[in-house]
């Protein structure tokens, strides 16, 4: 069988330690009639390595360009730089995270090699889609991380404990935003012990924080949208909702933001008056640091001490539980390229939606 060829390549973005192929999916796009070639050493750092891939009936490759300079469909975690980009093949499949708009050259790079770029940041958000859903899979990581980084920065416990040396009152923990991150987080943070709470300006995830343990912080502000994300607050919702969050951290021990809006900075929550609000000792982990933070004194990668609380910035936390992040993200890959993927062959189906709404540059449907 010709069939056709499928390859990834090692990753070259700083700190990324995740892989789009895991030798699980390998074994089931090969079973697909496609020939998976993937570079040396690609899945080391998410603990996979040359043997399982082998095993699993791909073919190893001695750098990025015998792996994927002829391939019919690339596969990747994040976009591989211009210079890489040139070199694919015309007119082949991309798959990833692509953000083509965040950098012109990877754009232009894309255009002019007629690459079929699916960006799966674009990926509609339908109870179809949910098998393919890489933003909400990394997101679970992400939360999951963001706690255990608070947990580790924090000078206290999370638990209630009762010593010899008298009661140990449980850490408050506040989580900022309730999305799938969010809710991974208060899941962590109530697993650890603590006493959590969690806010979100649209009202019908009071449900989902409560019944994942927590306490759905209400600050009299609805601000629920379209499609499941929060709409724009007006100045005077916004100002209400800030002076009585202001008021209500002064008691908080940790905070962990996971707000976010695809495609768009991060909103701003947590002020720098709040911060100075806050006790000696507390501690803000922002998981949106990478999109501008939902605190405005994040420094994206950083942590900083600001009058003795520590404000943290981690970048790329998926990529910090590298094994179970890829096994989640190379099955959600799997499942978007099955749409076009079958017997050995490439067969794009415009009429399907998912193929139509993720492919960057748009096209009509009938292309």
């Amino acid at each position: 069988m010709s069939g056709i060829t499928i390859g990834v390549a090692s990753e070259t973005a700083s700190g990324e330690k995740r892989v789009a192929l895991t030798p699980e999916t390998c074994k089931k796009l090969v079973a697909r009639g496609a020939r998976v070639r993937i570079e040396r050493g690609a899945g080391r750092a998410a603990s996979f390595t040359d043997d399982a891939y082998v095993q699993a009936g791909a073919e190893l490759a001695n750098d990025a360009a015998a792996a994927t300079g002829e391939a019919d469909v690339v596969l990747c975690v994040q976009a591989p730089d211009p210079a890489r980009l040139a070199q694919l093949r015309e007119g082949a499949a991309l798959v990833g995270l692509l953000q083509p708009q965040a950098d012109a050259a990877r754009g232009e790079a894309i255009v002019a090699r007629k690459l079929n770029a699916f960006p799966l940041e674009r990926l509609p958000r339908t109870t179809r889609a949910q098998a393919m859903d890489v933003l909400s899979s990394q997101a679970g990581m992400a939360g999951y991380k963001a706690v255990l980084i608070a947990a580790q920065l924090a000078p206290r416990f999370f638990p209630m404990l009762t010593t010899a040396a008298g009661t140990i009152r449980p850490s408050k923990v506040l989580i900022v935003g309730a999305g799938v991150a969010g809710l991974q987080a208060i899941a962590t943070a109530k697993r650890l012990g603590a006493a959590v709470e969690g806010f979100d300006v649209r009202p019908e995830t009071r449900e989902q924080i409560e019944s994942l343990g927590g306490k759905f912080l209400d600050l009299g502000v609805s601000a629920a949208g379209e499609g499941g994300y929060a709409r724009q607050l007006t100045d005077e919702e916004r100002a209400e909702q800030q002076r009585r969050l202001g008021e209500h951290l002064k008691n908080i021990d940790v905070i962990v933001c996971t707000a976010a809006v695809p495609g768009r900075p991060a909103p701003k929550i947590v002020s720098a008056a709040m911060i100075a609000g806050m006790k000696p000792g507390s501690v803000l982990v922002d998981l949106a640091a990478e999109t501008g933070g939902n605190c405005e004194l994040t420094q994206p990668g950083q942590t900083i001490d600001v009058n003795g609380v520590t404000v943290a910035g981690p970048l790329n936390l998926a990529s910090s539980g590298a094994v179970h992040a890829s096994e989640m993200y190379a099955r959600n890959v799997l499942n978007f390229v099955s749409l076009f993927v079958n017997d050995g062959a490439v067969n794009f189906d415009w009429g399907d939606e998912l193929l139509a709404k993720t492919i960057w540059p748009e096209r009509a449907a009938t292309a």
